[in-house]
């Protein structure tokens, strides 16, 4: 196929999808959106909610859906970085080889992130950001693509290390997941108290992501809509020209440049996905939430009134 029928089986793909991953995940229809923004943009997800909101389950049945390798690690106080990324091990021929650890594979579940040391963290970052792993002065690759979809608690605050910003902001998304419906709550129980679950069966392959991705990165962009990421950017920074008046107020520190970079790729995406194929300001604005509330660091004021940083995005839209 050309660019422009992959580019015009790229809705359809997404469809059959969201369809089989619909078979196990009852309703978060925008919460399933969101993780797959992240992964056709090559990005992270960070997933916050309460416990039993099937978090886990979504991302296990995203990697079912996709023919790609998966791995879960489940975030301790006492885990090393090496219980991550590997170590050195002393084969039989008296020579030293690298065991590779859970990070090398495709999917990667970071299971209740917050509950380990910034040590273990920072381990993380490095694959996360350079793709890479570094032992004994040695570079390792990880498989393409890769994707780390990290899970967090938000009411448990014992005994959790809060990620660092920096590592926030490697994440393409925060994606905040809520309750369900009253409805779509019976059909949880429905599914989920039989005799057994959905199967589910694989839609994409690797080398199809790749292609896919590859492609969202050819989608044209006009110039106003880059206009309107970078002021939309510019709008969460205090104390500079373009700022809006809530975030003078109760912002401490507004959100980098990456945070456009992510604007442009995820509405690249939601137009694609609806089978346009060049976004508008409406796309920008679609995924907007996602990318900031986690770039926008409240101050004192803004703790102390509760307002959140959703609240404060809507006001900056």
């Amino acid at each position: 196929m050309d660019e422009k029928e992959i580019a015009a089986s790229f809705a359809p793909s997404v469809q059959r999808l969201r369809a089989e991953i619909g078979k196990v995940i009852v309703g978060q229809d925008e919460v399933v959106d969101a993780v797959l923004t992240a992964i056709f943009c090559n990005g992270h997800a960070l997933l916050v909610g309460v416990p039993g909101l099937a978090k886990t389950l979504l991302v296990r049945t995203i990697a079912e859906s996709l023919d790609l390798s998966f791995s879960r690690i489940q975030f301790t106080p006492d885990l090393m970085p090496s219980d991550i990324t590997g170590t050195e091990i002393l084969g039989e021929d008296r020579k030293f080889k690298f065991l590779k650890g859970p990070v090398f594979a495709n999917i990667v579940l970071a299971d209740e992130i917050n509950r380990t040391p910034p040590k273990t963290q920072a381990a993380l970052l490095e694959a996360m950001q350079e793709k890479n792993v570094t032992a004994a002065g040695v570079n390792h690759a990880l498989p393409e693509p890769f994707f780390v979809l990290a899970t967090q608690n938000p009411i448990e605050q014992e005994g959790t290390y809060p990620l660092p910003e920096a590592q926030l902001d490697r994440f393409m998304f925060n994606i905040v997941l809520d309750y369900p419906s009253f409805t779509e709550e019976i059909n949880i129980l429905k599914t989920t108290t039989g005799e057994g679950m959905a199967k589910v069966s694989q839609v994409l392959t690797a080398p199809e992501i790749r292609q896919y991705q590859q492609i969202l990165r050819k989608v044209p962009v006009t110039d106003n809509v880059f206009e309107y990421a970078v002021g939309l950017v510019q709008r969460t920074r205090p104390g500079t020209a373009g700022a809006h008046a809530a975030v003078n107020e109760l912002v401490g520190y507004g959100a980098g440049p990456r945070a456009g970079q992510f604007l442009i790729l995820g509405a690249k995406y939601h137009a694609l996905s609806k089978g346009r194929f060049s976004p508008d300001i409406e796309d920008v604005r679609a995924v907007a939430a996602n990318v900031l509330r986690h770039r926008l660091v409240r101050n004192y004021k803004a703790e102390a009134e509760g307002i959140s940083a959703d609240e404060i995005v809507k006001r900056i839209l």
